[in-house]
């Protein structure tokens, strides 16, 4: 033990005379040499602990000499088992550079061991039962530089990030479905937005899926287009002023005073716009919270041809949207596919980007994004590291 350092060094041997195994050679070998190897072990209370351990070289029938790795070895160089199931357990949770200071290594060192087994469950990783695809993409840096993830839209994890939101994303995620024992063709449904590049990808890439358009994506677009409806009539209408909020949030979770001011606004809705396209994306709203696909697109039309009989012009873009890509919105009545856990999943990353000052490359994305959600089965390489949930 160095106090001044304070690291407990443990020193392992083995017997003399000791035979051991080697994978792929049968019985067992006599040793020719020993080489001393250091790993790093969770720590003996507040002190480091690293183990010394005189490691064996046998020599095979064929003349050749292996080195027997102790069980207790990580999968990265001078490491235990049980101390890069710690990091993975941390990684988790917050930035490499804060594990690296929990467990005193260098930041590049705790990043190599998560990429290192995010690698390697991806590539054990068994897709074989995956029938429901979720796609979305966010932001990587500051621009218009975007990732793409594509998720199970059961199990609600990730399987595939790649670069960019163009048509070959889908064509890099059809092929890594592949690799993975899932064929294109057993994809029976997925949920996109409305992404022309996504739309062509899915159509061409994922030949049998049924496409379904989020419905959370339509509202927004139709309190986008509340919200530039106000913008446009507050220029001539004082009143309308301070009411950005009250009507875009959910009337049901209104103060009573800004749900007072609402009703007020409402009650023109024949002379103001603005109240006319509140009550448009309501309706929009309680149209697609139906669960009979026809009920639902005779009143998406009927919605529609309303709105297009309006002097509402921003929510006649909305209208000419739904129009557009009509039988996909209507399948969310049989589907109930959404890409509301992706969303979720994209602010968990976007939050971690924010704690680690951003990423610069797409290999640590990738782990980041895998650690978050990807529910990697780690305990099949590392028998401590937990099992997914």
């Amino acid at each position: 033990f160095d106090e001044a350092a304070k690291v407990l060094t443990v020193l392992i041997d083995f017997e003399p005379g000791s035979r051991f195994a080697i994978g792929g050679h049968e019985g067992v070998h006599p040793v020719h040499d020993t080489v001393t190897k250091a790993y790093r072990h969770l720590n003996f209370f507040q002190h480091e602990c690293r183990l010394q351990v005189r490691t064996p070289r046998v020599k095979l029938p064929n003349g050749s000499v292996r080195l027997v790795e102790p069980d207790f070895a990580g999968r990265l160089s001078g490491f235990t088992l049980l101390f890069e199931a710690m990091i993975l357990m941390l990684a988790q949770q917050m930035p490499f550079a804060a594990v690296a200071r929990i467990v005193g290594e260098s930041a590049h060192r705790v990043m190599a061991v998560c990429e290192c087994y995010v690698h390697l469950a991806l590539s054990l990783a068994d897709f074989s039962d995956v029938t429901a695809l979720a796609i979305d993409e966010t932001s990587r840096s500051r621009g218009h530089d975007y990732i793409t993830l594509a998720a199970d839209a059961l199990a609600r994890r990730v399987l595939f990030v790649t670069e960019g939101r163009d048509a070959k994303t889908i064509k890099e995620l059809a092929d890594d479905l592949n690799t993975h024992g899932c064929p294109a063709e057993q994809i029976e449904s997925v949920s996109i937005d409305m992404s022309p590049a996504f739309i062509h990808g899915v159509s061409e890439e994922l030949p049998h899926a049924r496409i379904t358009f989020d419905k959370f994506h339509i509202v927004w677009h139709a309190s986008t287009a509340v919200d530039r409806t106000r913008r446009l009539e507050q220029r001539t209408d004082a009143s309308l002023k301070g009411m950005r909020w009250s009507l875009l949030k959910d009337r049901s979770k209104l103060k009573p005073e800004a749900a007072t001011d609402l009703d007020a606004l409402i009650a023109k809705m024949t002379t103001v716009r603005t109240a006319r396209a509140w009550l448009y994306k309501e309706q929009l709203r309680e149209i697609l919270d139906r669960k009979q696909i026809n009920v639902m697109r005779g009143m998406l039309e009927h919605w529609c041809t309303c709105v297009m009989r309006s002097k509402v012009e921003p929510m006649k873009e909305v209208a000419a949207l739904v129009r557009r890509h009509l039988e996909g919105i209507v399948a969310w009545a049989q589907t109930r596919q959404t890409n509301g856990f992706l969303e979720a999943i994209n602010g968990l990353f976007q939050a971690a980007k924010r704690r680690a000052r951003g990423f610069t490359r797409l290999s640590t994305i990738k782990t980041v994004i895998f650690l978050i959600a990807g529910k990697l089965n780690f305990h099949a390489i590392n028998p401590h590291a937990p099992q997914p949930t």
